[in-house]
């Protein structure tokens, strides 16, 4: 193979291994891919699959540019910002009210985390919406306050590059939309993503919460803080029913806005015996390191999985009996 040719492959592969999405606050494609390629079940998530089908959702981590280089607002028309004006991701761009947000503080330090699948070196650059922002308008460039932050090269660990910042979003109320540009330094290539958020009053509208059933069973599985959960999963915990209104990671039912009490019950799912881990769902989305309990054994997941059976799928590792 002549030199030209090994440059090429070894460019090729390069640039084709730095993937990733906002995962908190979500973004609208890690989102509908949370609820499930092939059956999502928030109208924008659905409405995405009707337009572009369902590979935009298994390929989350792709909404990119490979020569970028800086040049965004140049290259991405008006309108296309959420799919970087990538035809195959236009299912995003659509102007609606109704994408599940993210419940955002005005001010105080706050977390972000990016959901990176290879670590590579760059800056993450933050937009946010100008006061007045309609969301059934398209996106344009001109709808974004000035970069509020912009990091470079910060930390990656188990899959996440975490980045820590004091808000300023004092002025901020109702919908609104994070964009964050992760543009490389090693390569021209830039990857892009599109955050809905809330702040008070005009976010997702909670589902009316239902009297307590006078002491029913508990049929949804016990919340574990290491599971991922989608808008509309349904957990129990402390003798409660609970709702997740939009996507959800470690945020305890009872003390984050995300849930919404669905009534008292009398728990059903404890594990048996000395089982401390959670009892497996085939709904519940579970990622690499997370323990259930399934037929008096522990299992523990290697990657991210959903309705696989601890036993039936490479998924699952025994860890014995308990």
């Amino acid at each position: 193979m002549s030199a030209v040719a090994i440059a090429f492959a070894v460019l090729t592969v390069t640039q084709a291994h730095a993937h990733g999405s906002m995962q908190n606050p979500v973004s609208r494609v890690y989102e509908c891919f949370l609820e499930g390629p092939e059956h999502p079940q928030t109208a924008p998530c659905q409405a995405a699959v009707a337009i572009g089908g369902t590979q935009p959702l298994y390929d989350w981590n792709e909404i990119h540019l490979l020569n970028a280089n800086g040049q965004s607002r140049s290259l991405i028309p008006d309108g296309k910002l959420c799919s970087a004006g990538v035809d195959k991701y236009k299912g995003f761009d659509q102007a609606r009210a109704d994408w599940p947000a993210t419940n955002m503080p005005k001010s105080g330090s706050f977390t972000f985390q990016y959901k990176a699948t290879a670590p590579h070196r760059g800056s993450f650059e933050f937009f946010i919406t100008k006061n007045g922002y309609d969301p059934t308008k398209p996106l344009k460039w001109s709808d974004l306050d000035p970069s509020f932050v912009k990091f470079t090269d910060p930390p990656l660990a188990n899959g996440v590059y975490t980045m820590t910042t004091n808000l300023p979003f004092s002025g901020k109320t109702g919908r609104h939309l994070i964009y964050t540009i992760w543009q490389r330094s090693d390569s021209p290539e830039a990857f892009y993503t599109c955050s809905d958020v809330v702040f008070g009053p005009g976010g997702p509208s909670p589902s009316p919460t239902k009297s307590s059933p006078g002491g029913g069973t508990c049929t949804a599985p016990a919340w574990a803080t290491t599971n991922q959960y989608p808008g509309g999963s349904v957990v129990s915990y402390q003798g409660h029913t609970w709702k997740a209104q939009w996507w959800t990671q470690g945020e305890a039912p009872g003390s984050a806005p995300v849930w919404v009490d669905q009534g008292s019950c009398t728990p059903t799912t404890k594990p048996p015996g000395s089982c401390t881990a959670p009892v497996w769902d085939p709904t519940s989305i579970y990622t690499g390191g997370s323990q259930v309990t399934y037929a008096v054994h522990t299992w523990q997941a290697q990657w991210w999985t959903q309705g696989d059976t601890p036993g039936m799928a490479a998924v699952w590792v025994d860890k014995g009996s308990c």
